[in-house]
């Protein structure tokens, strides 16, 4: 029995003393929260997060949004902290428009922090009427600096000014916003797309930086489809034809990459996709060939033989004309008998 009452007494001096520490944890914290309520703010710090290469705000913007001038409460710097609201001091730094989101706490020093993520523009759009804004991430709408121009891809032509837009406009806009976020992941793309033209049926045209031709682009669909199927072209079309062979790239169609040459005449380009002409292959590949001009020659090619005094083996001459006829390369048959007459 007195083992039992001495474990018991044990037990009970253990959970005293644990209840004892946390009794005086809660005392220690409640008066460092007290304290740190009657202490003064002593400075601010910002910290911007988002692409420093495209930086409407800086430090300077974000501490004149805090320390506003019109009301002089409003500075926090030198307040009591308990007197800051800091959920205020948030919302008033998000009100700017370059500024995604906001977070405000006071540290251990009584300093206060500001972290700010800022919108970052994708393109550049161009309206009708000559106004233009541009477009973030989230396809919401960044107004224009007067001291900042970001290296963007622009979109020209868009139909209209209004904030509360149409259904045809809305899915145009739609289709613009993830065009410019498609063009800006790619690194390829976001260097070689300089400007981007909405027609008046509201379909796409880019003017690439290199290559003197238009991409006709068609709707705003499938854009990851087209965009390779036109690399692949670069690679394996244009290297060979040329780069200054088309003045006008067609990219809408699906599987085809349709070229209009400089002098006029519309024709697809060589030689991987299905619909390019005879005349395009050619050029490059020497197992294309019009079948007519490589038959017409093989008459000419049965005289020789013909001229042989031996009459009997007459029957196996022919039989290795009609063979040449019907291989698989006329112009071997034909390029051999020229070589020979020559």
């Amino acid at each position: 029995m007195q083992s039992k009452t001495k474990i018991a007494f044990k037990r009970i001096g253990i959970a005293l003393l644990w209840s004892g520490v946390l009794i005086g944890f809660m005392v220690l914290l409640v008066a460092a929260v007290r304290e740190k309520d009657h202490t003064k703010c002593k400075g601010l710090k910002v910290t911007l997060k988002g692409d420093d290469r495209n930086a409407f705000i800086d430090e300077k913007d974000i501490k004149a949004l805090i320390n506003n001038s019109k009301d002089r409460k409003q500075n926090p710097v030198g307040m009591l902290i308990s007197d800051i609201n800091i959920g205020n001091l948030e919302r008033i730094v998000e009100r700017d428009p370059w500024v995604r989101s906001a977070e405000l706490f006071i540290d251990n020093n009584e300093v206060l922090n500001i972290e700010v993520v800022q919108r970052d523009p994708l393109a550049r759009v161009f309206t009708f009427s000559g106004n233009s804004f541009y477009l973030d991430e989230q396809g919401e709408r960044i107004p224009v600096s007067d001291r900042f121009s970001a290296r963007v891809p622009v979109f020209t032509g868009f139909p209209t000014d209004a904030v509360q837009l149409k259904k045809e406009d809305s899915l145009l806009y739609t289709q613009m916003g993830e065009m410019a976020r498609f063009i800006a992941t790619d690194t390829f793309w976001n260097a070689q797309v300089e400007q981007v033209i909405i027609t008046g049926d509201r379909k796409f045209e880019f003017i690439p930086k290199l290559g003197d031709h238009v991409i006709v682009f068609g709707e705003g669909t499938d854009i990851a489809t087209k965009f390779n199927k036109l690399l692949i072209f670069y690679r394996e079309g244009l290297n060979k034809a040329g780069w200054n062979t088309y003045s006008r790239l067609n990219i809408a169609y699906h599987e085809e990459v349709i070229g209009t040459r400089r002098d006029g005449k519309s024709a697809p380009p060589p030689p991987m996709y299905k619909d390019s002409t005879v005349a395009d292959v050619a050029v490059d590949d020497d197992d294309h060939s019009t079948p007519a001009p490589a038959t017409t020659p093989k008459p000419a090619a049965a005289k020789p033989k013909a001229d042989k005094p031996t009459a009997t083996k007459k029957p196996a001459a022919r039989k290795p004309e009609k063979k040449k006829a019907e291989g698989p390369k006329p112009k071997a048959v034909y390029n051999k008998p020229n070589r020979n007459r020559n």
